[in-house]
């Protein structure tokens, strides 16, 4: 058995990407993991998000590696029904030891180009809905005096690129947050750190809209001509899920609580970013 067994963990966003690649990681610890997931597409979201399907199949492979798993649909953008599933988590498993809060969209447009509904949706989703889940798991970490949290920042939060303000708010905004959170609950046995990977192997990432993005000057781009611009710009360029997840493990493996406050940046050799 790993080292995280009889541990539950609840991750957002679990559907497929990261999410699903840290509740597997998380599972082979020995964790019983609650994914949610919104399971449907946003209208300003230029690609398609997870379905009922992605989050069926996360589950299974949870149960295939002989852990105990649910799959709830939940809207993180709503604070009823954020609660309701920390509120079904609990009642479930008795306890959340671990919240990786995951979930998170991009939609592409200049400033000026950006309407209030895109902005709105990508703060509400990539921020907002990850100070609610915490706000809804802090109660019950602090009652037992142990938690371990991790959010899903970017790369980008640090450096900013055009076309995508509202996303790299949001991400600025999640290591705002969890340094500030982390303060808030020092002392108490639960750590708060974010993941800030550059490119990942998602379907965020691998659709025609970022294909798009970073080669607009080719009527149709595919994969491949999107993968030849990565790197060029950045080197070895983009990586699986697998590897942010292995940052994953040590954070919540951190049983003495002192990895706290931290933005963890992943990225392969080449990737630049501009300092803090």
């Amino acid at each position: 058995m790993g080292f995280l067994a009889g541990r539950t963990a609840l991750v957002s966003g679990g559907g497929r990407g990261q999410g699903r690649s840290h509740a597997q990681a998380l599972a082979a610890e020995g964790a019983d993991v609650v994914v949610c997931d919104i399971a449907e597409d946003i209208a300003t979201v230029p690609y398609h998000l997870s379905s009922q399907a992605d989050l069926d199949e996360t589950v299974a492979r949870i149960e295939a590696l002989d852990r105990r798993a649910i799959g709830l649909v939940a809207d993180m953008r709503s604070t009823e029904q954020v609660n309701q599933v920390v509120t079904t988590a609990i009642s479930e498993f008795g306890r959340i030891d671990i919240l990786v809060a995951n979930q998170g969209i991009i939609s592409h447009a200049p400033v000026d180009g950006t309407t209030d509904e895109v902005w709105d949706n990508i703060i509400a989703t990539n921020l907002t809905g990850i100070f609610k889940l915490t706000r809804a798991v802090l109660p019950h970490m602090r009652e037992r005096g142990y938690g371990r949290i991790v959010a899903t920042a970017s790369s980008i939060a640090r450096s900013g690129r055009a076309n995508v303000a509202a996303y790299a708010a949001s991400k600025w905004g999640v290591l705002g947050f969890v340094k500030s959170c982390a303060q808030d609950v020092a002392g108490t046995g639960i750590t708060v750190n974010a993941l800030c990977p550059s490119i990942v192997d998602t379907g965020m990432i691998l659709n025609p809209a970022t294909f798009k993005l970073f080669c607009p000057e080719i009527g149709h781009p595919t994969q491949a001509d999107f993968e030849g611009r990565v790197k060029d710009m950045f080197g070895p360029g983009h990586f699986p899920a697998e590897d942010v997840s292995r940052t994953l493990l040590y954070i919540v493996g951190d049983e003495r609580g002192v990895i706290n406050g931290q933005g963890h940046d992943l990225a392969y050799g080449g990737m630049t970013r501009m300092p803090i």
